[in-house]
């Protein structure tokens, strides 16, 4: 079993509904180890800087159901330096911490290996609404950014069916498309377009529109991820073909906000939890995942090369299908 005796906790990165799950875990898990603990503020920032607040049983008590992080957070490009990192090592060690939590997407991992050159014991939690970190089946966050599309993109079509037009909905994602399948197809999306199918064929969604038009319908949803395609032009190249008003609505950081679901703050708690227990049986630089909705754990740096996850295939046939 460890001696680990202090650790600190910290959120990078975009925020995710369901950090403040994980927050609440890591600390109720921690005390009942005696372990003390404390909240880093502004993610790696905050350890260069070394803006911290002790985290009691109180601090965490009722943040279940709030969205965002309450120990903030950011990008930083400091740490991307030999120099800032050996600042932040040093105040961990000077405040005698032995390991640091550390929950965030891609990025928060990719510090989290860096930070191994200066002997710090990282243990990371996935916490993304892009769902893009390769080694785990689900990341905080997503299945309330998924909601919070599908909610935005009903309302969008009501107002589309009154007004007889095309909408075009970008959501976020980056590299990934699950929050446009999922969103898309909650909302019966005519058209999804997504990074990893994508194969620059317009004609495909302007003749699937044309079709339906043909058939008698009076309004269309076409559902984009960011980074894509640029939504406004493919507006207005729908305009342009099929003689039908297209408007474009981008849904951006609304996707971030809000309440989590049960889903994630339910995998926050357990994801907080098993970190804690990762570090009590002696783990050092792990990473927690969920394969089958079974908690498991895997090297940070065997982590990051694990091969990109792909969506899943049988789900994206079904898009086509359903769109038909």
């Amino acid at each position: 079993m460890s001696n680990i005796k202090k650790i600190a906790v910290l959120t990078s990165g975009g925020d995710a509904p369901g950090m403040n799950s994980a927050i609440r875990a890591v600390v109720f898990s921690a005390f009942n180890a005696g372990i003390e603990v404390v909240g880093i503020l502004r993610g790696y920032e905050g350890l260069i800087d070394w803006e911290t607040k002790n985290l009691d049983l109180e601090d965490v008590r009722n943040i279940n159901n709030q969205g965002g992080t309450v120990l903030y957070t950011s990008r930083s490009e400091r740490f991307l330096q030999p120099a800032y990192r050996k600042q932040a090592a040093d105040n961990l060690r000077e405040n005698h911490i032995d390991a640091v939590v550390a929950i965030g997407g891609d990025g928060t991992l990719r510090g989290a290996i860096a930070f191994r050159e200066e002997g710090i014991n990282m243990i990371c939690i996935p916490g993304t609404i892009d769902r893009d970190v390769s080694c785990t089946e689900y990341t905080l966050g997503f299945d309330t950014a998924a909601n919070t599309a599908m909610e935005a993109i009903d309302r969008i079509r009501d107002s589309s069916v009154s007004h007889g037009r095309c909408s075009v909905v970008e959501v976020m994602g980056r590299k990934r498309g699950y929050i446009a399948l999922w969103a898309g197809m909650a909302t019966s999306a005519d058209a999804i377009v997504l990074p990893e199918k994508w194969d620059g064929n317009f004609d495909s969604i302007t003749d699937a529109i044309k079709r339906r038009h043909a058939d008698g319908r009076n309004s269309y949803l076409v559902v984009v991820a960011e980074g894509v395609i640029d939504a406004p032009e493919l507006a207005e190249m729908i305009r342009d073909k099929t003689g039908i008003e297209s408007r474009v609505s981008v849904l951006g950081y609304i996707q971030r906000g809000g309440q989590p679901t049960a889903k994630d703050r339910m995998y926050g708690s357990l994801m907080g939890a098993y970190a804690i227990e990762i570090l009590l049986h002696g783990g050092k630089n792990r990473i927690v995942a969920i394969k089958n909705d079974i908690l498991i754990d895997f090297d940070i740096t065997e982590a990051i090369t694990m091969e990109n996850n792909t969506l899943d295939s049988f789900q994206y046939e079904l898009s086509l299908t359903l769109s038909e």
